[in-house]
């Protein structure tokens, strides 16, 4: 009687200890560099603390017709901002993860061709990552999708 009251505790406590490990590999799954479907952005997204983040690395988009020279931000609302270059620069932030929704919310994307931010979240099935970009209600909005790239 002893044994099978002390294997159900070994199984509770480690089912207890993997729990954590699953839900942090989940909120995880959107690290890495992603590519659009059309090839013309390549995006890191990474840990940026109590959030996530993501840094435009290279594409059709931030580079001029040289294929090598980054473009500027010439739209930025901050004039100071308008000759800084696009390459690197995040332009999505504070992407928390929802586990009741199974997907990260309340992040904020820059719009460099327009200067504009709107409101983000972000969803992955398999190996694409969608992109939410919306002002006001999500259903508004425009998704972009991204493949995962081996790094």
């Amino acid at each position: 009687m002893l044994k099978p009251i002390r294997t159900r505790l070994a199984i509770a406590a480690l089912t207890a200890a993997l729990l954590p490990t699953a839900a942090l590999a989940q909120t995880d799954a959107i690290l890495g560099t992603w590519q659009t479907t059309d090839g013309n952005l390549v995006i890191e997204v990474y840990d940026a603390g109590q959030s996530y983040a993501a840094r435009m690395l290279h594409g059709a988009l931030v580079v001029e017709a040289d294929g090598t020279t980054f473009k500027k931000d010439t739209m930025n609302p901050d004039p100071a901002l308008r000759s800084r270059s696009l390459e690197g620069i995040d332009f999505v932030s504070g992407l928390t993860w929802d586990s009741s929704d199974n997907r990260w919310e309340d992040g904020r994307i820059y719009q460099a061709a327009t200067g504009q931010t709107a409101s983000a979240r972000v969803t992955i099935e398999g190996d694409t990552l969608n992109l939410r970009a919306y002002r006001g209600t999500p259903l508004a909005g425009r998704t972009i999708a991204f493949q995962r790239r081996a790094n």
